[in-house]
């Protein structure tokens, strides 16, 4: 059954940052170019690896806004701020396209944070590592605020381009309560 236009999954914010270990910031209603196997260019984060996109939904913002915490778009370093789709119910290989032209696969469910954010700091905790996720940019092209999102192949819990070791320490963590 398709979905209606009211429940269609989009882009509320796209969020960038020159230096990692900083908050990103919403570019607004401007349109950014996302790089086949890189990202956004003028990204910190971007580059040869298997995390060149992250993702956090804008109901893990509210979260975090009723436990006291004054954050928006990009507070969390997040790339793009969906609404309207389960992120963490996707397996790692699901693909995602957004907008007409960009499509990603899921690489990295979660982070192991080896030194505490500013938000974790101001909250005692950031939701970030348990509930971000990570991409690889299969086909580049132009994205902005707005941009429908839709799972075009669920994953079977596997990514190639994900290392082995990186899967193994958010697992280890995620068993350990440390996640």
């Amino acid at each position: 059954m398709p979905q209606s236009e009211a429940s269609t999954p989009v882009v509320r914010s796209i969020n960038i940052s020159p230096r990692k270990k900083m908050r990103k910031t919403p570019v607004g209603d401007k349109r950014l170019y996302v790089k086949e196997q890189w990202g956004f260019e003028d990204d910190a984060h971007a580059g040869d690896w298997h995390r060149q996109v992250s993702f956090l939904a804008f109901e893990s913002i509210e979260k975090a806004r009723a436990m006291g915490l004054d954050v928006k778009e990009g507070d969390f370093a997040e790339n793009f701020t969906t609404q309207g789709i389960d992120l963490l119910d996707l397996p790692l290989g699901s693909q995602m396209r957004i907008g007409d032209e960009v499509l990603v696969e899921l690489s990295q469910i979660g982070k192991v944070c080896h030194t505490r954010c500013a938000i974790y700091h101001l909250a005692g905790d950031c939701i970030f590592p348990r509930e971000g996720i990570f991409a690889v940019v299969l086909q580049g092209g132009w994205v902005q605020a707005g941009d429908p999102i839709v799972v075009v192949k669920r994953g079977d819990g596997h990514c190639e381009f994900s290392p082995a070791d990186a899967i193994a320490e958010v697992e280890a963590a995620r068993a350990a309560g440390t996640l």
